[in-house]
């Protein structure tokens, strides 16, 4: 396993839109272990490939206290969203020391395939609907600060300037 490079907003390659995975491997295998250490080192708890540079439809997600529940999610989609909305604070690797409240459907039902190939369907509440949202957005070439108003995307974009420049890391 190793640890990946989490590309940091306003990286361009964040709005890559991801193609599908066609083939379940060992290559996809490694990148799924790579990933899930990435995020699990962060800390963070999801994680989108186009956050790693990989252009691919995957994500990794563990909500658990005890991060031992990795959910894997390839070629990931939501078939239907509740009507019932809630406001969470979010964050986000690629926006490190950025937290704003976003609103999200308080449900989803999502369709994806597991690492054996099969497809699974399941019902995603509260903390974990609103991961599996926010990362699905990352496959759509999208960051969650996208979602709010243009003075609180400006306001996020002068915290990351300031977090980067205390911890001396390139945004």
């Amino acid at each position: 396993m190793a640890l990946l490079s989490i590309l940091r907003y306003p990286d361009p390659r964040l709005k890559t839109v991801a193609r599908p995975i066609e083939t379940i491997d060992d290559a996809l295998r490694r990148l799924v272990s790579d990933m899930a250490e990435t995020m699990y080192e962060a800390p963070g708890i999801g994680l989108a490939a186009t956050q790693v540079d990989v252009h691919r439809r995957l994500i990794v997600i563990d909500t658990s206290e005890t991060k031992d529940n990795l959910l894997v999610l390839i070629n990931p989609e939501i078939i239907e969203r509740s009507p019932v909305m809630q406001l969470c604070e979010e964050g986000c690797l690629s926006l490190p020391g950025v937290y704003d409240k976003v609103e999200r459907a308080e449900s989803v039902v999502v369709s994806h395939l597991d690492l054996d190939g099969q497809q699974q369907t399941f019902t995603a509440e509260g903390l974990l609907a609103v991961c599996v949202q926010h990362e699905l957005e990352h496959l759509e070439g999208r960051v969650f600060i996208e979602n709010l108003s243009l003075l609180k995307q400006t306001r996020a974009r002068a915290r990351l300037a300031k977090f980067c420049k205390r911890a001396r890391i390139t945004a």
